[in-house]
């Protein structure tokens, strides 16, 4: 009873922390200042949608608002909501999460429903598994029963965020494409 008191006052102290937003044009330079400060890290941008790749900030904020909307979808995409999360201290965004709203082959073998990132220099504070348990709740409204997230073996921080938020550990994949190895973890909302 105790443990659930202190979960119950994480909970609300933590929501006080971020919210959850789509992105818009408000916040297009500090989506590109996440990107440079990933590729300066080298370090993965799991959930930013094309973001690596991206020729401008518009760019990205048109394909992303495009794959949001069934009526825009790209062919051969499937339908993702892409969130950032912003602190509310000083309204910045220190975390990026994408929600597959339905699988494709790709997603059902190794990727999963949910990819996440938080940016290099706010790491190691909390936000990524804060952002993650945030998400859930939109995944049930979206009519997820549960929702399959991968990770890398040598990504703790990221097993220790699925972790916190119920992932239970079904099996590890290999993925051809990328030479890679994924622990494949299970919600149940």
């Amino acid at each position: 009873m105790k443990e659930q008191k202190q979960k119950a006052a994480n909970a609300e102290k933590s929501a006080d922390i971020l919210r959850l937003t789509v992105p818009t044009k408000e916040y297009l330079d500090q989506v590109w200042d996440y990107r440079r400060e990933c590729l300066e890290a080298d370090s993965h941008m799991d959930g930013c949608g094309p973001l690596r790749r991206a020729g401008s900030p518009s760019e990205w904020l048109a394909f992303v608002t495009d794959c949001m909307n069934p009526t825009s979808l790209p062919e051969g995409r499937i339908l993702t909501t892409q969130f950032l999360a912003v602190r509310k201290s000083d309204n910045k965004v220190v975390s990026m999460i994408q929600v597959r709203h339905y699988f494709n082959e790709y997603l059902e073998k190794y990727a999963g429903n949910i990819g996440y990132s938080t940016r290099p220099e706010e790491r190691r504070k909390g936000y990524a598994t804060e952002t993650l348990r945030l998400t859930l709740p939109f995944c049930r409204e979206i009519g997820l029963d549960k929702v399959l997230i991968a990770c890398e073996p040598d990504n703790p921080a990221s097993r220790r965020t699925i972790l916190a938020n119920g992932g239970v550990y079904e099996c590890t994949v290999h993925e051809p494409r990328e030479d890679i190895d994924l622990e494949r973890y299970w919600i149940v909302l």
